[in-house]
């Protein structure tokens, strides 16, 4: 294995104690609103601030490259929220890298500093390189960097020792040269970041329903008379459906949160754009809230389905048309332990029948989750679970009801509609070679999970399309291990990051466009286009000139990769009109992607268009039976070895995926650090703890060292035997071979660790 540069894996750490207030109980609000222009005035200054921004999510304008919940069919002048609003700045900043910046610092040196000082050095200005024999990147010409891409990727003894990375941020345009570009070479080795979150969400609702996306559209919320919202806090990670929620709410719809944390978010919310609202103590979201212990969740849906079963609760007319498995399923509702439900939930029976009588009066149910429901070993079960409690109840494709599982980054899910995934159908890769020419790769390719094991085995070409795949993935040293086994690793992005210091052998950093900036190329101005949680494609035109003029845009980036490759190893692709003309590629996601007919007049649309949904739509369901398929399997939850706790990560409000803004957490009230772990005062008090002490975590149930120190005991509301720790500072305790069974995501919410005083202790 090559060892790599030996630049720190992790950054500093800030052994600050955190200071502590109390934990916010509304959302939004007036601080919301001086947040967000306190970040785009000190950023892009207030003018460029209110320019840029009032562009956000607009019909001419473009799209937050924030979260990916939807915009409302006529948004409001001011359609982002505070966190949005911050991703904007972020990228938007005029603030660019110079030269002399890498001849001053070494990757040593850089990777000592804080991922929000990296942050902070604004955008990357041209392409770099750093060879394998020095420790500073320096200037290269776009050419040269393209050819040395080529020509490893040519080099490869075999094609599948490369790997094409992308994140969420990705347009469609971009990912579908991505992947045409990784099976022209040879590979379907094509891992995500959706592998490292919603990937549990597509495998169990392609196995139930045939559709890996959600079945509602945003005005079914007004619709609902329930929703449901488990695994999720959407008022830092999607503050904009608390907009949907109040909405629903006036509507008459009632909102029942499930969650370990009762966060701010679900207590209440003031709508910034509301007067009303914002002078008053606004709307209260959750009517009801359910602390259920870490990974109880599969254990409370089956026992939710089991009331509804036994009382008859249940929507038999639906079931017998539009179903399959009910008779197994309704078994196995009946051979629950209630002893072991209360022990895996923390809920009583009476508890959970009097929430089965929620549901049970619901004509139109939808259920939202995120990560909290898909990053744990039986998380394809735990959804399929839920899918199970709406299939009893005929909650899908009628108004108001359905699944929606809400996405993290805003174009995840467009990406893997045309074509990023590891695991493409044979109909697809068809169309591939009936468009292109390109013969398909049989068998699956590498997901995240397993391009780190081979990496860390044999080495390769590691390619990233966007992201911070370093700080995103699980198990941070086996991740840094498999970089630096590497031959080359390519990163494609428009600000510093710890991915750029953990490397290959040789490192090619290339600078590209962001959302906000105009995408402008030797065939004039171009748009590109993405698709939101709920299924709508539509334009994003972003407006500002580049910071600088040896920037790209991502398409043309990885058409100048791909023609020099081609070069080399033959083909007929015109890469270079494609990179040229982004209406080429849209006609090439016509040809191969079903529900994209008149792309290029249709994305003009001011709402753009939806894709079809046969569930939503019509009832109709590809899966083997043609029916939705209830799920029997067993019953299961995480349970952490003796004397251990059950660990999830969480994220703060001030920072957006791996993209830290401050140590702040304004609505947990915690500031100064990010090194915390919640704990509930129990907990605290049988260990004998201290607010603010320090202790060292370390992963049990593993065969080697994974120990963490310098973190803070934060007492709060959270099940007793249940911890919470930041993401990504506690991804080194995550074991890369944790995983969640047929969706191979990281078990980011289910960790085993023990937690002990840290010496010296010196009082608070």
């Amino acid at each position: 294995m090559v060892m790599g540069r030996g630049a720190s894996r992790t950054g500093p750490t800030n052994s600050q104690r955190p200071t502590l207030s109390s934990v916010k109980e509304v959302a939004a609000g007036l601080p919301a609103v001086v947040s967000a222009w306190k970040h785009g005035i000190a950023k892009m200054g207030p003018l460029e601030s209110a320019k840029t921004l009032s562009r956000a999510n607009q019909h001419s304008g473009f799209d937050c490259p924030g979260c990916a919940w939807p915009d409302p069919a006529e948004p409001s002048p001011f359609e982002y929220c505070e966190n949005g609003a911050k991703a904007i700045a972020d990228e938007a900043t005029d603030k660019v890298i110079q030269d002399s910046f890498w001849k001053e610092n070494s990757v040593l040196s850089l990777a000592r500093k804080s991922d929000i000082w990296l942050n902070a050095q604004g955008r990357l200005s041209r392409p770099l390189i750093m060879e394998r024999d020095s420790n500073h990147y320096k200037p290269i010409d776009w050419d040269r960097a393209f050819g040395i891409i080529g020509a490893a990727l040519f080099n490869l003894e075999n094609e599948d020792d490369a790997y094409f990375y992308t994140s969420g941020r990705a347009s469609n345009e971009a990912a579908f040269l991505w992947q045409l570009l990784a099976r022209q070479h040879g590979t379907n080795n094509l891992p995500d970041c959706s592998n490292m979150c919603h990937e549990s969400s597509g495998v169990a609702l392609g196995e139930s329903i045939g559709i890996g996306k959600g079945t509602v559209r945003l005005e079914d919320f007004d619709h609902s008379d329930l929703i449901v919202v488990v695994g999720q806090n959407p008022g830092t990670n999607h503050p904009r459906m608390l907009s949907a929620l109040s909405s629903a709410k006036r509507s008459g719809s009632s909102v029942l949160s499930i969650n370990p944390i009762k966060e701010t978010g679900m207590r209440g919310f003031r709508h910034p754009q509301n007067p009303i609202d914002m002078l008053g103590s606004g709307v209260k979201i959750a009517d009801d809230h359910v602390d259920i212990r870490i990974n109880g969740d599969m254990a409370l849906f089956r026992a939710i389905g089991s009331v509804m079963v036994e009382n008859g609760w249940v929507d038999k007319s639906f079931i017998d048309s539009s179903t399959s498995g009910y008779d197994s399923y309704a078994k196995a509702t009946k051979k629950i332990n209630w002893e072991e439900i209360e022990k895996a939930t923390g809920q009583s029976e009476t508890r959970i029948r009097d929430i089965a009588k929620i549901f049970s009066k619901s004509r139109s149910t939808i259920i939202c989750w995120a990560m909290g429901i898909t990053q744990h070993r039986n998380s394809v079960d735990t959804i399929r679970e839920i899918v199970n409690v709406l299939l009893l109840g005929g909650h899908i494709g009628r108004p108001g009801a359905g699944v929606c599982p809400v996405r993290g980054h805003s174009n995840v899910q467009g990406d893997r509609t045309v074509g990023i995934t590891h695991a493409p159908s044979a109909k697809f890769l068809a169309a591939i070679e009936k468009t292109y020419g390109i013969r398909p790769v049989e068998g699956h390719g590498a997901d995240a999970v397993h391009t780190v094991e081979r990496m860390r085995e044999r080495g390769g070409v590691f390619l990233s399309l966007g992201g911070n795949f370093l700080s995103a993935m699980s198990d941070t040293e086996r991740t840094a291990e498999a970089l630096e086994a590497c031959s080359l690793t390519v990163q494609i992005s428009t600000k510093l990051n710890r991915s750029h210091l953990i490397t290959g052998e040789t490192s090619i950093i290339l600078p590209c466009l962001g959302r906000t900036d105009e995408q402008v190329t030797s065939n004039g101005q171009q748009i590109l286009s993405v698709e939101n949680s709920m299924g709508v494609v539509h334009m994003s035109k972003g407006n500002k000139k580049r910071p600088s003029m040896s920037m790209r845009s991502e398409p043309t980036i990885i058409a100048g990769i791909a023609h020099k490759r081609q070069d080399m190893a033959g083909g007929a692709i015109k890469w270079l009109d494609l990179g040229s003309d982004f209406s080429l590629i849209r006609e090439g996601i016509e040809a191969t992607v079903p529900g994209f007919e008149a792309y290029n007049s249709r994305i003009l649309r001011p709402s753009g268009f939806e894709l079809p949904n046969p569930p939503r739509d019509n009832k109709t369901f590809r899966t083997p039976s043609g029916r939705a398929e209830f799920s029997s399997a067993g019953i299961s939850s995480f349970t952490p070895d003796d004397g251990a706790y059950t660990m999830m990560t969480i994220r703060s409000h001030d920072q957006f995926n791996t993209t830290i803004y401050t140590d702040n957490d304004r609505y947990r009230g915690i500031s100064g650090s990010r090194r915390i772990v919640l704990m509930s005062r129990e907990d605290i008090q049988e260990r004998g703890f201290r607010t603010g002490q320090t202790v060292v975590i370390s992963t049990t149930g593993v065969s080697r060292r994974m120990e963490s120190g310098e973190w803070s005991i934060v007492p709060y509301e959270i099940p007793k035997g249940c911890v919470a720790t930041y993401f990504p500072e506690s991804n080194h305790l995550i074991p890369i071979e944790s995983y969640a069974e047929g969706s191979f995501t990281p078990t980011s919410k289910s960790v085993s660790v023990i937690i002990n005083g840290q010496p010296p202790f010196l009082e608070p």
